[in-house]
């Protein structure tokens, strides 16, 4: 499939793809909307940043058109698709992505996530919208207080399932999934498939159709991967140094809250335009944060993990690891922020001398070195 135009979807869906740019499909858009188009169950692997998102809102957009005719969805028939995803940010995304597509067709998506509010979030559902953009946290609280009724539901998306499940959803999504009807159709995407993912598909997906893009262990290979050893108190004047001579925006990750905060307010005393996003700040300042990001206000967003996969904003230039991730695996995610949809970026590490364990046991992970490079010269 070379383009957009050769999928069995409307011409009000190919005039909205068209409109925001898509053309040319990304390899897992390729592999996974055809057979999702199908009504056949689907698990998909995928890197992060591959356009995952377009390969399950399409699908979803297309049946439920197609049940409506060209007369509008019944308002009465409730919610039709679910969308399961490990955190707001990402919810929140996928609905902007929704919107989009959707836009004309009358299928209309709410959000159902904690932080933000309830009575609004409820009122969306209940004016009837199609399908369900949710949290497995705020999803399992409106079921427990039967204030959602998911027994129409005819497809489950369950988007980053790996990372559902090591932030210990795995009960919760269950219980979730046996509120809908068990004949429903099941779209699992993940960066991996590991053990719990595993059992996960063995129980509740239905003789899916399996489909792999690229290598799900490694970054993307548009991605320049750089090492600079710095020790800990050089290490914002060489952040400062990137910020003055490389262009584009940066994602700055640091390993706590405390330092995520405490490095946000060293760039904007420096003049930097920096905003700040971790578990500790509200919603709006989450949403805030993340929407000056996007729209070019602030150039610098600074990041703790819990952002790695919760962040999908395109054209991210540069992704910066100020601190080293628990994880070689958090590694991935992290530097899969930048280079996405086939977009070239780069991906610069800190880290001391006393971590080079640390980066070996990244580069085993990898199966490929880091770019070592020399310390940016000051241009003061």
């Amino acid at each position: 499939m070379k383009s957009f135009t050769e999928l069995p979807l409307s011409a009000l869906l190919k005039s909205n793809l068209s409109k925001h740019g898509f053309v040319q499909p990304t390899p897992i858009q390729e592999l996974a909307i055809e057979p999702a188009l199908a009504g056949r169950d689907l698990v998909a692997t995928a890197q992060t940043g591959t356009g995952k998102t377009l390969a399950f809102v399409l699908p979803i957009i297309h049946h439920i058109s197609a049940q409506s005719g060209h007369s509008g969805v019944n308002a009465q028939a409730g919610v039709r698709a679910v969308i399961l995803t490990p955190t707001r940010e990402l919810a929140i995304q996928i609905s902007e992505v929704f919107a989009k597509m959707a836009a004309g067709t009358g299928v209309r998506a709410a959000v159902a996530v904690g932080g933000l509010s309830e009575r609004v979030q409820l009122q969306a559902i209940r004016k009837g919208a199609q399908v369900l953009i949710a949290t497995p946290g705020r999803l399992f609280d409106f079921l427990g207080r039967k204030l959602v009724n998911l027994s129409q539901v005819r497809t489950l998306v369950l988007d980053e399932a790996d990372r559902m499940l090591d932030m210990g959803f795995l009960p919760t999504v269950t219980k979730i999934m046996a509120a809908m009807p068990s004949d429903r159709q099941t779209l699992l995407f993940s960066a991996t498939i590991q053990s719990s993912v595993q059992h996960l598909v063995h129980t509740h997906v239905r003789n899916a159709v399996r489909v792999e893009a690229g290598d799900t262990t490694q970054p993307i290979a548009k991605i320049a991967l750089h090492l600079y050893e710095v020790e800990q108190d050089c290490k914002l004047g060489l952040l400062e140094n990137m910020l003055r001579k490389e262009p584009g925006s940066f994602l700055v990750f640091a390993r706590t809250k405390h330092g995520a905060d405490k490095l946000s307010k060293k760039l904007a005393r420096g003049g930097v335009n920096a905003a700040v996003i971790h578990g500790n700040r509200s919603q709006s300042q989450r949403i805030h944060a993340l929407r000056g990001f996007q729209e070019g206000d602030y150039r610098v967003l600074v990041a703790t993990d819990v952002a790695a996969r919760g962040i999908h904003v395109e054209g991210i230039s540069h992704v910066v690891n100020y601190d080293l991730p628990q994880v070689p695996e958090d590694f991935i995610h992290r530097v899969g922020r930048t280079g996405r949809a086939g977009a070239s970026g780069t991906a610069s590490t800190f880290a001391t001398r006393s971590e080079r364990s640390q980066i070996a046991q990244i580069e085993r992970k990898l199966d490929s070195k880091l770019m070592r490079r020399a310390l940016l010269q000051s241009t003061n």
